[in-house]
């Protein structure tokens, strides 16, 4: 079945399925509002971080913990979190297993220091290119002793940059979290792909985005980010950076057919999963069965062990 998808770049191109139109949407570099190269203006130069972002954020550091504030809505998401999580543990039936966590794009660690404090975590290392929001984070985290290092680690980083352990190899993880992240990314792809280096066999990356659609125009952009009744904001968010499922999906599909061929750097993913979710003023938000085509929602795959040779 032929569908219309509007590309970064605000031209609409005709694409035949899915798959072509994750490779599509993620390759291009227009997608960011400077390119990949814009980062190196931020204490941290990668292919991933925005210069404009990191500043934007960075506005936003002091405010991150008032319940009341620009963040309000991610703390009122973080509960929905935690129930996506526990959905994909029972899916697996791993619900009472010990789980080591890499959250990317922490902020001021709203979810962070939520899922130290779980029962079922290990530890957690929480990841942000803006150093302010960082500096907020560690704060708050000294304000509670459960959640000291090793159980929780702050550190003002990119993904692509993540130290490597104690023994000079690369730090892997059960869970990737990637909530809110993914639409202000320059080069999703590659964003992702170095993620999954990160994931253990067995890991889930998880994450949690906007559908590219009328409706989430409206609601992000124009009622969201409106001055006075705004609930974000302005300036939050770019609607032509936002992803749409099937698109994640082509992208996690493209990805197991070149594993399976032996393709270089390429993983093998499991069911790719969705949960979309609707913010109701003075009921917060709310899973809405369907509603992830065209606003917020969640996501998740499962990494599968490579092919035996």
């Amino acid at each position: 079945m032929m569908r219309a998808i509007a590309l970064p770049h605000d031209k609409t191109q005709t694409l035949t399925n899915s798959r072509e139109a994750a490779s599509k949407c993620f390759s291009t570099s227009s997608r960011a509002r400077h390119g990949p190269d814009a980062a190196s203006a931020s204490p941290i130069s990668t292919s991933s971080v925005s210069s404009s972002e990191v500043d934007h954020f960075s506005r936003l550091a002091s405010s991150w913990w008032d319940p009341h504030g620009p963040s309000r809505l991610l703390h009122l998401m973080n509960p929905l979190r935690f129930d996506f999580l526990q959905s994909l543990f029972t899916q697996d039936h791993t619900a009472n297993q010990q789980r080591t966590y890499l959250d990317v794009g922490c902020g001021g660690g709203i979810f962070a220091s939520a899922c130290a404090r779980h029962p079922g975590t290990s530890s957690v290392l929480a990841i942000d290119p803006t150093p302010a929001c960082v500096a907020v984070a560690q704060a708050h985290q000294r304000r509670d002793p459960a959640i000291q290092p090793p159980k929780l680690t702050y550190l003002n980083t990119a993904l692509e940059n993540i130290p490597e352990d104690k023994n000079g190899n690369r730090q892997t993880f059960d869970v990737i979290t990637l909530f809110e992240v993914i639409e202000h990314i320059s080069s999703p792809a590659a964003f992702l792909q170095n993620a999954a280096e990160h994931l253990k066999p067995g890991g889930w990356l998880v994450g949690s985005t906007i559908a590219r659609s009328p409706v989430s125009y409206i609601t992000t952009k124009l009622v969201a980010e409106a001055p006075l009744v705004g609930v974000v904001p302005a300036g939050t968010h770019d609607w032509n950076q936002y992803i749409n499922p099937d698109e994640l999906r082509g992208w996690f599909e493209k990805q197991t057919e070149s594993a399976a061929v032996g393709g270089p750097g390429a993983h093998r993913w499991g069911s790719f999963t969705t949960r979309g979710v609707i913010y109701v003023p003075a009921l917060g938000w709310k899973v809405v069965q369907g509603s992830e085509s065209y606003g917020n929602y969640f996501f998740a795959a499962q990494k599968l062990p490579p092919l035996s040779t």
